[in-house]
């Protein structure tokens, strides 16, 4: 399993939100098929077919909580990360 699956398993658990290290949520989403656009702090993430815009900031080493939260639910509203189950 490669870094990328662990830290999408993570993510979808979401049994550690506060946890998520900033720099490895934006590589995971550039491995999905993200583009980053970075605007002052805020490093907004958007994807052709996907509606929803992805906004995060950095909190200390982390990513907030809460924009994790609302990257799971882009993830699993648009079946991202090849888990078609």
């Amino acid at each position: 399993m490669s870094k990328f699956d662990k830290l999408l398993v993570n993510v979808l658990r979401g049994t550690s939100d506060s946890n998520i290290d900033f720099d490895d949520i934006c590589k995971l989403l550039h491995w999905l098929g993200f583009e980053e656009r970075v605007r002052g702090s805020h490093h907004v993430f958007r994807k052709e077919g996907v509606e929803e815009k992805v906004n995060l900031q950095r909190d200390g080493k982390h990513a907030k909580a809460y924009q994790i939260r609302q990257v799971r639910s882009v993830i699993l509203h648009n079946h991202l990360g090849g888990n078609d189950e």
